[in-house]
């Protein structure tokens, strides 16, 4: 998942920085932006993130400002010391709408109101929305095996994982193969109806989940087939989307 977020005061911009990387430890803060300007060059030149957190009141003008001026195709949670722009927010993309000073409590529910969100679109939806923001998912992986190459399809793969810093595909066969790209690498190349950032570690397919289970602290533990070295478990933060992905 990555997220963006417009802030011009830096101690704030901090803060929320740091709330996100606590209530959302395996997503990508891939800009932090502080101004209306900066925004507007920001979007025009890169893809759009998942997830958008938007100070209203900037040091040169309102945000609405960069929405007049671009497409904005992502989600937005505004962020703001005043409650007289709640109409605007939810007419630009908004969300949420989340009053200074911003508590961890409410950063944890921005996300888990994302999450559910995107896990209520089908599968369908879902597979056109990835491909317009990250392109086609892609259907196949090109695997070494000593000195020669063959291709595992999508179809075959039951999870990734990482270990020793290596990320490994695992098939439904059990069979596993070393990969060269990061797990956020392939988390954006995939269809986030049929695959799902369990934790920092793992990375699963929807069919590769026989069981899902409570685990400590409002955390979720995952049974996998084949098994998964490591115990699968999923965060408090990432519980509500992981069960609306699997269809609760």
């Amino acid at each position: 998942m990555q997220i963006a977020i417009v802030e011009d005061e830096p101690l704030a911009r901090e803060k929320l920085a740091a709330a996100l990387r606590l209530a959302a430890p395996t997503a990508q803060i891939t800009a932090q932006l502080a101004s209306v300007a900066e925004a507007i060059r920001w979007f025009t030149a890169n893809p759009p993130p998942d997830l958008l957190f938007c100070d209203i009141q900037l040091t040169d003008g309102l945000s609405f400002e960069l929405f007049r001026a671009l497409p904005v195709r992502c989600p937005v949670v505004f962020t703001t010391a005043h409650d007289n722009y709640l109409l605007e927010a939810f007419q630009a993309n908004g969300i949420d709408y989340l009053l200074k000073p911003i508590r961890q409590t409410q950063v944890a529910a921005a996300l888990a109101k994302y999450h559910a969100l995107a896990a209520h679109f089908t599968a369908d939806y879902a597979t056109r929305l990835h491909a317009v923001t990250h392109g086609a998912p892609r259907d196949r992986f090109l695997v070494r095996k000593g000195t020669a190459q063959f291709v595992v399809k999508l179809a075959d793969v039951a999870y990734f994982y990482t270990e020793d810093k290596l990320v490994f595909l695992v098939t439904r066969a059990a069979q596993r193969h070393l990969l060269d790209k990061p797990l956020a690498d392939l988390e954006a190349q995939l269809d986030p109806a049929h695959f799902f950032r369990a934790n920092r570690a793992t990375l699963v397919h929807i069919d590769s989940v026989v069981r899902c289970t409570p685990h400590t602290k409002g955390k979720l533990q995952l049974e996998l087939t084949p098994p998964a070295p490591e115990p699968v478990i999923v965060s408090q933060e990432r519980a509500a989307a992981c069960r609306h992905w699997l269809g609760a």
